[in-house]
């Protein structure tokens, strides 16, 4: 199917309906938030917080699940560079089995909004609610592909978390977190079974009633 650029610019442009409803009653700095890595087996959540000017155009903005690696890159670098703010957070494998992937993951998205260098007026959230963050906020269900700042933030987490895990390949090339990304592929359960678990394996996940705790 041949690309269409207007069709794309109408796109893009009504992704930004819920940011334009809040500006209009007010809102100057709308964030959106959103996280990558709540469900592999290794390595950290990564949460993003991103500011976007209202009138601005992306091309390919949306759910980072529905871009190709190479084609998120290119986005995620566009936005660095239109956005009036972005910001992200690590939490490790260590606190997510401390403190459960939930609390880890909303650790995350707060330490990512409150970290921004813009305050926002107001906060979108992709399918949670944020606790004791100051400014209002919203929980979007499936925000990533309905607002244009939560599909931003989902690139932008997704990006940065695939970058470390990248770099833990060059660590444990074992486990081909280069290509998994630490998800519950069928080489990196067997990987798991033949060289046990690497430092930065979740030991509080289990996978098709495998537990991993105490291994």
């Amino acid at each position: 199917m041949k690309f269409n650029l207007e069709e794309e610019k109408k796109r893009v442009y009504e992704l930004f309906a819920r940011e334009r409803m809040l500006a209009e009653k007010g809102y100057r700095y709308i964030a959106g938030v959103d996280e990558a890595g709540r469900g592999p087996l290794a390595g950290p959540v990564v949460a993003a917080a991103v500011i976007l000017p209202l009138n601005v155009f992306i091309m390919h903005l949306k759910d980072s699940k529905l871009l190709s690696e190479s084609k998120r890159e290119k986005v995620y670098e566009e936005i660095k560079q239109k956005a009036v703010a972005v910001n992200y957070s690590v939490v490790d494998e260590k606190y997510i089995d401390r403190h459960n992937i939930l609390n880890a993951t909303l650790l995350a998205m707060k330490n990512a909004v409150e970290g921004l260098p813009v305050k926002p007026d107001f906060v979108l959230v992709d399918a949670l609610v944020i606790p004791e963050i100051e400014p209002p906020q919203e929980k979007v269900v499936h925000g990533d592909r309905l607002c244009a700042s939560i599909a931003a933030a989902s690139i932008v987490a997704k990006v940065e978390r695939d970058r470390i895990m990248k770099d833990y390949h060059k660590l444990y090339p074992y486990y081909d977190f280069w290509n998994n990304k630490g998800y519950c592929t069928k080489k990196h359960v067997e990987s798991i079974k033949k060289y046990g678990l690497s430092p930065v394996h979740r030991r509080s996940f289990s996978v098709k009633g495998w537990d991993f705790i105490g291994t």
